[in-house]
């Protein structure tokens, strides 16, 4: 089943390459010539003021930001013309497994969500599974039901934690 965080992501992942692709392709010439004619004439400092809404957000973001590294770390081995068939096929299937590691964390994040009416964020490293819960209450009969409803997305057995975090 496709959703619609699976079609962003997709859809964003696909922009980043085609224009990770153009830029490649680009002659110095016509990059300095772009840089040149969209630098800003007036530049003034701007003060922005972050505040982090929530402990699931942070999260959240920390973990793009890795994923974000990871797959420009790919790409670039990708788009090496001095690198082996091997080492893009190596990278191409890491891309790959990193997109379903992604998939997997919104779909148990979407399970939790619609079985519990919890927010939660998900981490997947190989076979541990590791959830934050945004939810003041920290029942331990709660955390084994949400246990039991993740395994069953899964044949063999996985280690899944569950953190609870006041909202």
């Amino acid at each position: 089943m496709i959703n619609k965080q699976s079609v962003w992501f997709v859809t964003l992942f696909s922009l980043i390459l085609v224009l990770s692709i153009y830029y490649v392709t680009l002659n110095d010439s016509s990059l300095k010539s772009i840089i040149e004619n969209t630098a800003p004439e007036n530049t003034t400092p701007v003060n922005v003021d972050v505040e982090e809404s929530s402990l699931l957000v942070s999260l959240r973001i920390e973990e793009d930001e890795s994923v974000l590294k990871e797959m420009n770390d790919y790409q670039s081995i990708l788009l090496d013309s001095t690198s082996t068939t091997e080492e893009k096929n190596n990278a191409y299937n890491s891309l790959l497994a990193l997109n379903q590691k992604k998939a997997d964390e919104e779909k148990i994040e979407t399970k939790i969500k619609e079985e519990f009416q919890l927010e939660s964020f998900v981490k997947i490293k190989e076979d541990t599974i590791s959830i934050t819960i945004a939810s003041t209450d920290h029942s331990t009969s709660l955390a084994n039901n949400i246990i039991r409803s993740v395994q069953t997305l899964y044949e063999t057995n996985k280690y899944i934690t569950v953190k609870f975090e006041n909202a």
